[in-house]
């Protein structure tokens, strides 16, 4: 990956969450979002359809706002099978696959241009692969990465990283451990709790499978 960045670039991450329209929208104007970066895999709400991606297309434009699906290079639930071990994602091995690194050094470029915000469909940042896959992918660029929270608050990605730990009941601070091998364990602890796990298939759907 040959993109980088300067140290004023600056990348925001969003949650739809539950919000009506009105409210998401307001939180893009509040920041000064000119860009989603939708990086939901499948870019559906079954209880939001305000934020299906046919809908969004329109919505966003008549905002002021460009939209940009990203799910297939920077998703959680992934086609490639060398992305999984045994039946649950592996967030190490996307982040090293050629489609993740991809959509990856196509964000980066954007975000020179653009106010671009990560949107996937969790509130908190902590507990979505849009910070603890993507995020952790991109932090050693040189990008200011932002999180939108709920409330319409700004957390810095080190102020999030800071909450993952005491969520990984890691401890700030270790004699025999740096503090950046902590974040480490933390981020891979996150992804193992929070990573997409392929269901088993069914009798039913294997008999089918066969023909």
């Amino acid at each position: 990956m040959k993109t980088q960045t300067n140290g004023h670039t600056e990348l925001f991450t969003i949650g739809h969450s539950n919000h009506e329209w009105p409210e998401f929208v307001a939180l893009l104007h509040q920041h000064s979002i000119t860009a989603i970066a939708d990086v939901r895999s499948s870019p559906y709400s079954k209880f939001n359809p305000q934020y299906n991606q046919n809908v969004l297309v329109q919505t966003l434009n008549d905002e002021g706002v460009q939209y940009v699906f990203m799910g297939r290079e920077l998703g959680a639930r992934r086609h490639e099978s060398e992305c999984y071990v045994g039946r649950q994602a592996s967030y190490e091995k996307i982040a090293q696959s050629p489609l993740f690194m991809d959509g990856v050094e196509r964000l980066l470029k954007g975000a020179k241009e653009h106010r671009i915000a990560l949107m996937c469909s969790e509130k908190d940042p902590i507990t979505c692969h849009r910070m603890v896959l993507v995020c952790k992918a991109i932090r050693t660029f040189g990008l200011q990465i932002t999180h939108v929270l709920d409330d319409g608050r700004l957390e810095t990605n080190a102020e999030a990283e800071q909450r993952l730990l005491a969520a990984s009941g890691l401890p700030e601070t270790d004699l025999f451990r740096s503090r950046d091998e902590l974040i480490a364990e933390a981020y891979q602890k996150q992804a193992e709790r929070i990573a997409w796990v392929e269901p088993e298939e069914s009798s039913m759907d294997r008999l089918a499978r066969l023909g």
